[in-house]
């Protein structure tokens, strides 16, 4: 699904293929923890307002800044061949930590499918952590694979657009999160 981990991993595939593998290692040091948190009955925590006043906000700014960063530095990782300053595992991992919405999501439709996959007993978890894990893996290594191999044959126009949609994506889901997080604090 486009969100923040996405449009990090459109960005960094510019340097290498493996960019989408590395961001779903970034995104697995946020997951799997959280799906073991969950299973150990944490659900609740994420579904206070307060948490998710704090997450919508401090990850709206974080996504909006690295958005920003990533606008400002188009030119140069298209054109010159630059990197953003932040390794793909870190993009993942940020971009996943500041997504407020992962949490909620987790909390509530995450917490019923591992609720389910527990009717399985430990292995159940195991082999539902697995697959979803190797699903976010196997799109986000295709991504990173097609737009490494195909760059050359786009113009350098059409590089930068791309490079300005995902950086307005970051930018527009951090003020999405942003103010969800404040209409949530009145």
């Amino acid at each position: 699904m486009p969100g923040p981990v996405f449009a990090v991993t459109m960005a960094k595939s510019y340097q290498s293929p493996l960019a989408g593998v590395q961001t779903a290692v970034g995104h697995a040091l946020v997951e799997i923890p959280l799906i073991l948190l969950i299973y150990f009955g944490f659900a609740k925590f994420f579904e206070n307002n307060t948490v998710q006043i704090v997450l919508g906000v401090l990850g709206g700014g974080v996504l909006i800044w690295l958005g920003i960063g990533m606008f400002r530095a188009r030119a140069n990782i298209v054109g010159a061949g630059k990197d953003l300053p932040y390794n793909s595992i870190v993009a993942g991992a940020v971009t996943t930590l500041m997504n407020p919405y992962f949490f909620l999501w987790w909390a509530t439709i995450g917490s019923m499918l591992i609720m389910n996959a527990l009717a399985f007993g430990t292995t159940g978890l195991v082999m539902f952590s697995v697959v979803h894990w190797a699903c976010d893996l196997g799109w986000l290594a295709l991504i990173s694979f097609l737009i490494y191999k195909t760059q050359s044959l786009w113009s350098i126009k059409l590089q930068e657009g791309l490079f300005i949609i995902a950086s307005l994506l970051l930018i527009g889901f951090g003020g999405w999160f942003l103010i969800s997080g404040i209409q949530l604090a009145t």
